[in-house]
């Protein structure tokens, strides 16, 4: 009935998981892309913005390039993406990376956020829940989201809304501490309301 994970296990399920890694990035590209392009219109030209690895952010890298901007990231994919895009200032944070992760982390990174400051920062969940918050799967992600949530003005939330009232093994954030989130339009109404009662905007895409 259980499925053993990194730090921990979860309950199994025929449908809806959040595991394995390969397959969520593979799922719901359609929603993902959708989104991207939502959160595309929020970067002003040469500002500086921070992206946090996953599949979303990864698909909104690809869409840079055609105004200046500046962008942190710690994702060697992200970095890939954005590489031959000559509009773009890119800064890769140091660090090792973590089973088969695309992330960097490690005290490199983690010094240079202590001096850094951005206009956005892009930040994913694995699960967004009203009442449990932000959360993901691994223990080592943990440390780097809240620190990331720092050093930024505004901090964007990128989600599909098939992560919306799922719950991964440990708590970084709650929902009120984005200022935003961005999300497809196969989003439930319900909880849609239920989080801008709370304060946070909620922007749905086209």
């Amino acid at each position: 009935m259980l499925k053993r994970i990194h730090g921990g296990a979860v309950l199994k399920e025929e449908s809806g998981s959040l595991f394995p890694i390969n397959e969520r990035k593979s799922k719901h590209n359609d929603r993902k892309m959708q989104l991207s392009e939502s959160a595309l219109t929020l970067i002003k030209p040469n500002e500086t913005i921070l992206l946090d690895g996953g599949s979303t952010t990864q698909k909104l890298a690809k869409l840079l390039g055609d105004f200046p901007v500046t962008v942190i990231t710690n994702d060697i994919t992200i970095a890939n993406e954005l590489m031959s895009k000559e509009l773009v200032q890119l800064m890769v944070l140091g660090g090792t990376r973590i089973g088969t992760s695309s992330s960097l982390f490690g005290i490199q990174a983690s010094d240079l956020l202590k001096r850094i400051r951005v206009n956005r920062l892009f930040i994913g969940a694995t699960g967004v829940s009203v009442k449990h918050g932000l959360t993901v799967l691994n223990s080592f992600h943990i440390e780097w989201k809240r620190q990331i949530l720092q050093c930024a003005d505004q901090i964007t939330l990128v989600a599909d809304s098939t992560k919306f009232e799922k719950v991964g093994l440990i708590q970084f954030a709650q929902i009120t501490d984005v200022n935003e989130i961005v999300t497809d339009n196969q989003v439930d109404e319900n909880i849609k309301n239920e989080i801008e009662k709370l304060g946070v905007t909620v922007m749905v895409g086209a």
